[in-house]
């Protein structure tokens, strides 16, 4: 759960609640710059897009993140390779050149510092947006930083594009909470001449096992699926399933992880239980949005997908004011929403709010550039 969150009073309204102890009032740190009309909570890609279309159509915006700019990306392995072409990750009409078709995630992080430092987005990272209150036309965000200080924001209107990466769907087995089990993949390095398991079947799974072998180490794959997910990119597949088929990498179908140990993994099988020697466990088994965020906030989810109440044609979800931008849209469905379209909800959004949202409220007063 990202923070602190008051309950809703009335529809559309969240009450200003008082802060806890643990955020004493006398810390807060002021700041020149604390009012916007459009607070972005997300530094991604989407939420990029979003300050940028929102700062285009006249509207003093600011983006908070938890993290570094487009975090999700950082925290992608190192050697990473997109699936799609850089034109189609684009975003505020600045060209994306790379020196392959497809780009690197190094190439990513240095185009979108590039994006932000072109139009001077105003990105407050590490803050962790801790409380909200207020209503439609004035919101108050409480955010920290990591020494603790604390800073107050004011803002019209709220746009959450916190994607979903942050959020790793857990095993819930026993050792799970081991150090030698992660949930997410980096570089092969520190797990040469090691006893590896991956779990899952899906590209993250495919690219950590392929990584992991070539550098030497011995992979186990574990799925529940009967093979590797058919949405395995067109170039991996064959590539898993020959090392798989020729027992260079060994793999469990119709298979899941029961327990772990400090020196071994247990897996059910179709043929029964299997106690394997096991050194390090990456469960890659995906993410999930911050659900418990988005309810905090006052938004609705749908029952079976987890979707936010949100109207399709503005992104403005059931919480007057409050927008959602990206792949949070989708809800458990995150194989819907990728970059290459969350990056044009910021345009449904700004649109939006330049016929709800007059520059120079008087109750609120901004210093709009």
């Amino acid at each position: 759960m990202i923070g602190l969150y008051s309950a809703q009073s009335r529809p559309g309204t969240l009450p200003i609640e008082q802060i806890p102890e643990t955020l004493p009032r006398t810390e807060t740190q002021p700041r020149p710059d604390s009012s916007s009309d459009v607070l972005v909570v997300g530094a991604g890609p989407t939420g990029m897009a979003c300050a940028i279309e929102a700062q285009k159509a006249g509207f003093k915006t600011v983006i908070i993140d938890k993290g570094c700019l487009v975090n999700s990306i950082y925290r992608y392995p190192s050697n990473m390779v997109f699936f799609t072409t850089s034109e189609l990750i684009e975003i505020g009409d600045v060209p994306f050149t790379t020196a392959l078709a497809k780009p690197t995630r190094l190439e990513a992080l240095e185009y979108y510092r590039r994006v932000a430092e072109h139009y001077g987005l105003r990105v407050r990272q590490y803050e962790w947006v801790k409380t909200v209150a207020g209503a439609d036309g004035d919101f108050h965000v409480t955010t920290t930083d990591r020494r603790n200080a604390i800073y107050d924001y004011r803002a019209r209107k709220i746009v959450i594009a916190t994607g979903y990466y942050d959020f790793a769907n857990q095993l819930n087995v026993p050792g799970e909470d081991l150090d030698k089990v992660f949930h997410y993949y980096r570089e092969a390095h520190p797990y040469f001449d090691s006893d590896v398991v991956v779990v899952g079947g899906k590209n993250s799974a495919a690219e950590a096992a392929l990584d992991l072998w070539r550098h030497g180490a011995r992979v186990t794959v574990v799925h529940r699926g009967a093979q590797m997910h058919e949405h395995v990119k067109y170039w991996l597949r064959p590539d898993i399933e020959n090392r798989i088929k020729a027992g260079e990498i060994a793999a469990y179908f119709d298979s899941h992880v029961a327990e772990i140990g400090g020196g071994y993994i247990v897996l059910q099988t179709p043929s029964g239980p299997v106690r394997l020697k096991n050194d390090f466990v990456f469960a890659l088994t995906g993410y999930h949005p911050d659900y418990d965020f988005l309810r905090s906030v006052g938004i609705e989810l749908c029952s079976e997908q987890m979707r936010p109440v949100c109207d399709p044609e503005n992104l403005e979800s059931n919480v007057p004011g409050i927008y959602v931008a990206g792949v949070i849209v989708a809800g458990s469905r995150t194989n819907e929403i990728f970059i290459e379209n969350g990056r044009f909800h910021g345009k449904l959004i700004a649109n939006h709010l330049s016929g709800k949202l007059d520059r120079g409220n008087p109750n609120l007063p901004l210093d709009a550039t």
